[in-house]
């Protein structure tokens, strides 16, 4: 009985440890194997958030083993009941502190780990997969096609060289990630299309290397390594060496060329190859975490990641002078420098195979085969020198030298990149450049802005015209004149009256487009495609026409151009404009889109940086965009800057405010508003059942869910992240694997776009998913951008075009989407030291909000701030922007979530809820996340942010979400009782020992004694009659 007795703390601890091992096993699955990627700093932030249960379970044993050792001193029985309190204290203090973190500090992330386990159904994946195919087919993009060599006859043999042939690329890094488990391969999709392939050039390839290495954003993560932009290639002496060209010879006459080049979050593509011993501008102290090579071959400090390495130079040479039929694929979502496709009679053909995720090389096969007649056209304009570019000199790090005073310490350094282009970004400038006379075009730009080769020819001109003066509609008519089905891409430019020295202006601009069906040969269709008068308006933010700033559509012929691409022209119709319409309250309104008259709102990020213009023919190009002089934060900047050291609630929050009703029982319940108005008074009502612990839950605690609010119906939610595809972040559901989002633009397909957005959401409501952490929008700026295969385009409008029709699609489906990083989130190095972007509000809201406007105008509800800062102020904290802009221009009312706080030195809570945000994409939150949390302001703002998010949930499929106690929790719950059982039992027994061990010491006679613990009679002597005790 007292060793069962003995047992019972061991089995008590056996069942805490156990339950600690599961949480400890599910956390170690997220950290290394999934999504979630727990990194070192949010185990420390954990550590802090936890401290108090640790603090207190170190003391309670501390304390009891005091009380043990100091319980010698008594005597028994006493000695054993005091004892015995000590291992119940000890299991006591660990179960409450269990409990304190598990139901409370951490309770939204444990709750997310154990959430029932859901898949796809294998329906959904089916149609999923549809379309991921459709995109691969319709994204990929003819470059070359010289002698009609492709399609390749089927049967044919292939010598793939490269060894990115065997390690291809199927997406990026970070959150665009592209699950490769389920993958088709490169070399697979080539057999699947009916070709064969040189079984011993893929040994060798595979002989050299297995693994591709790659920049990754994991840097700061458990066990990371460090980051790796090598072109793994071998040396020509190991070709010749394996006799590799002689043997392909013999296998056939035909070579298919592999190129690939990654990208990812977190990092840009080096603009130089240097070494470890060279200083590299663009990445500055970044550096020191990466080899740009460890091939030594490819050191080369004047050429960059995106040109061919020297061991691909030395390949391309070679094959191109073994082979006279070389097709090329480019496997890379960053515009490339590819002039060498031209230098080589023997390459035939080439194709852009961006990002195609897990079913694209399927694609790719079909189409080298002619199954699928290519209809892709490029998202961006490919140059033939990418380090002459005009934002070469202002992309990278550049780092003030006065920050402390303002960022709250030495080590929170801060950068700065002047976006000194103005509006001429990508094609923009090329085709004004070129009418300017500034550049010769055909030296510059190998393929324009969306270009897009097919296996047919297509007649197409503009066969009517419907113009009231405020809209046009084009009818566009499309023949197929050749010999293969296709699909023909219709793409509608204006080229507006310039002035000079007046408003800037783009010789030519995108406003609209559309793709047919596919046509038979001989077959026609006429594509209907309308846009506004106000479309073509370009914004005034010097105050040329209108005081504070206004879009303006000057008088002037416009010039409506069908194209074939941007410097194409096939077809023009002028639309005339007899005045200018000033869309400002002075003048002629608002804009029909906007809500209030758009007027400048960002002059703070203007600073003074040099902006190019077209007047004179660019002529301040050179002192535009030369490299930044300045490099100090001036007196106004430091004024403006914003971080958590300068917050001040007092800049913020109304002092005649009262404290907001909290905790009011009115009956209603979240459901209940669905479709109400944002400003309808039942969501005051609402709003007043919240507590301040509701409140608080609701705005600081948003990692990757929504926490759930009993009282108004809310069941927790989570949201998932990947503009690639839906992958939970704390299960192993998932969908397919998306092409990347720059070969949906390459699609020109909104419909299909609006198909994807649409499957998305599908698969978010079968695994339980109500926010989707996309699509991504920001510009490409420079083809550096780390993060360019999550963006679209370097075009607002085909990505404002693309992103409105995906996001519409989903929104209609009861997905909330968070588009993603508003605003101004186009270079990756440095993003999380709050570096200050500095630009004119013309190019911000032409280029950059362009993207993110429109899908938030098609409904969208959700959004996602950025890292960096707007002039000096943080994104997440920006008023201007969140407010503003998105909120009183544009009309939005939802859910505006930050991006991962890692530096909280600037991302701030206090500072976010107060300028137009509404929750925080952080762990391991305590009270301390907000200053003076009880306060009239901070209760306010809290109150004002948890209205977007509710309005959002309240218009998705959140609603839908019965609210439940999570099967875990009943567990621990059960598992609490059986503790407290035990523990009660433990103590129960305790006492009744210690009563009966006491009870038989009164009983003793006197002179007597009781037995010693484990004592037996028989050991103890008594003495015997007549005889004295020795």
């Amino acid at each position: 009985m007292k060793n069962k007795k003995r047992l019972v703390p061991w089995l008590i601890a056996a069942v805490i440890i156990a339950a600690l091992a599961v949480i400890g096993k599910k956390l170690y699955d997220l950290m290394f194997g999934g999504s979630l990627a727990v990194t070192t700093e949010d185990l420390k932030n954990g550590i802090i958030a936890c401290s108090p249960a640790i603090i207190f379970i170190v003391v309670v044993l501390i304390a009891a083993l005091i009380v043990v050792v100091a319980a010698g001193k008594l005597k028994q029985p006493k000695r054993a009941l005091v004892r015995a309190q000590a291992p119940i204290a000890i299991l006591l203090a660990i179960t409450l502190s269990v409990n304190w973190v598990i139901l409370g500090v951490e309770y939204s992330v444990v709750n997310s780990v154990f959430a029932e386990d859901v898949k796809v159904s294998d329906e959904t994946m089916a149609s999923g997969r549809a379309i991921a195919d459709q995109i691969a087919s319709e994204g990929i993009v003819l470059l070359k096609n010289d002698d009609k060599a492709l399609p390749l006859s089927a049967g044919t043999k292939l010598n793939l060289f490269g060894w990115s042939s065997v390690r291809p690329l199927y997406g990026g890094t970070g959150s665009g990630d592209s699950d490769t488990s389920n993958a088709v391969s490169l070399i697979d999709g080539l057999k699947h299309a009916g070709f064969e392939v040189n079984e011993e050039l893929v040994k060798f390839y595979e002989n050299f290397r297995t693994e591709r290495p790659v920049g990754t954003i994991r840097l700061r993560e458990i066990g990371s390594k460090r980051g790796d932009f090598t072109v793994p290639e071998p040396t020509i002496a190991e070709y010749e060496n394996a006799n590799i060209f002689e043997d392909a010879v013999a296998y056939s006459d035909t070579a298919v060329v592999v190129v690939s080049r990654t990208g990812g979050e977190g990092f840009d593509v080096p603009q130089s190859i240097t070494g470890p011993d060279e200083y590299n501008a663009q990445y500055g102290g970044l550096a020191q975490f990466y080899d740009f090579t460890t091939q030594a071959e490819d050191l080369d400090a004047g050429k960059s990641y995106l040109e061919l390495s020297n061991r691909e130079i030395a390949m391309v040479d070679r094959v191109c002078k073994e082979f006279k039929n070389v097709i090329v694929v480019v496997n890379s979502s960053n515009a490339m420098e590819l002039g060498w496709l031209d230098q080589y009679d023997s390459i035939k053909a080439a194709v852009l195979c961006g990002a195609p995720g897990e079913l694209g090389f399927d694609s790719l096969g079909k189409i080298l085969s002619g199954e699928v007649n290519p209809s892709g056209h490029l998202a961006d304009t490919y140059v033939y020198d990418l380090l002459a570019t005009p934002t070469i000199n202002n992309f990278g790090g550049f780092a003030y030298d006065n920050y402390a005073e303002v960022t709250g310490s030495q080590d929170n350094r801060a950068m700065f990149v002047n976006y000194c282009e103005g509006i001429y970004v990508g094609y923009k400038f090329y085709e004004t450049a070129a009418a300017e006379g500034l550049i010769d075009y055909d030296k510059v730009v190998q393929y324009p802005f969306g270009y897009g080769l097919s296996y047919t020819t297509f007649d197409s001109s503009i066969a009517a015209v419907e113009d009231d003066g405020e809209k046009i509609t084009l009818d566009v008519a499309v023949k197929n004149t050749g010999d293969t089905a296709g699909k023909y891409v219709a793409e509608i430019f204006y080229e507006p009256p310039y002035y000079n020295g007046g408003i800037e202006k783009a010789a030519a601009n995108l406003v609209q487009y559309a793709k047919t069906e596919i046509l038979q040969p001989g077959e026609a269709q006429t594509l209907k495609i309308t846009f506004r008068y106000e479309d073509m308006a370009s914004y005034d933010s010097n105050g040329i026409k209108s005081a504070n700033g206004a879009y303006v559509l000057e008088a002037g012929d416009y010039k409506i151009n069908l194209c074939s691409d941007s410097h194409t022209i096939l077809d023009t119709y002028v639309a005339k404009v007899d005045k200018d319409v000033i869309y400002d309250d002075a003048h002629d309104g608002a804009r029909s889109t906007d809500q209030v008259a758009a007027t400048n709102q960002l002059t703070f990020a203007q600073g003074d940086v040099t902006y190019l213009s077209r007047a004179d023919g660019f002529a301040n190009y050179a002192e535009a965009t030369a490299a930044p002089a300045n490099h100090s934060l001036s007196a106004q900047a430091l004024a403006d800057y914003a971080s958590a050291a300068t917050f001040d609630a007092a800049k913020y929050d109304d002092p005649n405010a009262v404290m907001p009703t909290t905790g009011a029982n009115n009956g209603l319940k979240l459901a209940d508003l669905t479709g109400v108005a944002y400003d309808d008074p039942k969501w005051e009502q609402l709003l007043d059942e919240l507590t301040v612990n509701d409140l608080f839950s609701l705005t600081a605690d948003g990692g990757y869910h929504t926490v759930g609010v009993e009282s108004i119906g809310l069941s927790a939610t989570e949201d998932c992240d990947g503009p690639t595809g839906v992958h939970s972040n704390y299960n192993p559901a998932a969908g397919p694997s998306y092409p990347g989002t720059v070969m949906l633009a390459c699609t020109w397909n909104q419909p299909l776009a609006k198909a994807r957005g649409e499957q998305i959401a599908k698969e978010c409501a079968e695994i339980n998913c109500t926010g989707w952490y996309a699509p991504a929008m920001n510009i490409h700026r420079s083809a550096f951008g780390g993060r360019n295969f999550e963006y679209y385009s370097e075009c607002g409008v085909l990505s404002g075009l693309t992103a409105a029709a995906e996001v519409s699609g989903a929104t209609e489906n009861g997905l909330i989407c968070y588009v993603k990083h508003f605003a101004f989130n186009d270079q990756d190095n440095y993003r999380q030291n709050n570096i200050c972007t500095w630009l004119n509000e013309q190019s911000a809201r032409e280029i950059y909000l362009k993207a993110f406007e429109q899908p938030i105008k098609a409904g969208g509800m959700g959004v996602m701030t950025s890292m960096n800062a707007v002039g000096p102020v943080w994104a997440g904290g920006c008023k201007a922007l969140l407010t503003n802009i998105l909120r009183d221009e544009w009309g939005f009312h939802g859910a505006v979530i930050t991006d991962a706080v890692v530096s909280a030195w600037y991302m701030d809570g206090n500072l976010a809820i107060r300028t137009g945000g509404t929750k925080m994409l952080a762990f391991n939150i305590t009270n301390e996340f907000y200053r003076d949390l009880n306060s009239v302001g901070t209760v306010t703002a809290m109150r004002n942010a948890a209205h977007g998010t509710l309005y959002a949930l309240a218009n998705s499929f959140a609603v839908t979400r019965a609210v439940s106690v999570p099967k875990w929790v009943k567990t621990t719950y059960a598992v609490d009782a059986v503790v407290a059982i035990i523990l009660v039992a433990w103590e129960i027994c305790a006492i009744r020992k210690y009563r009966k061990a006491k009870k038989e010491d009164e009983d003793q006679p006197v002179g007597g004694g009781r037995l010693r613990q484990h004592e037996s009679p028989l050991h103890r002597r008594r003495p015997g009659p007549g005889l004295d005790p020795l």
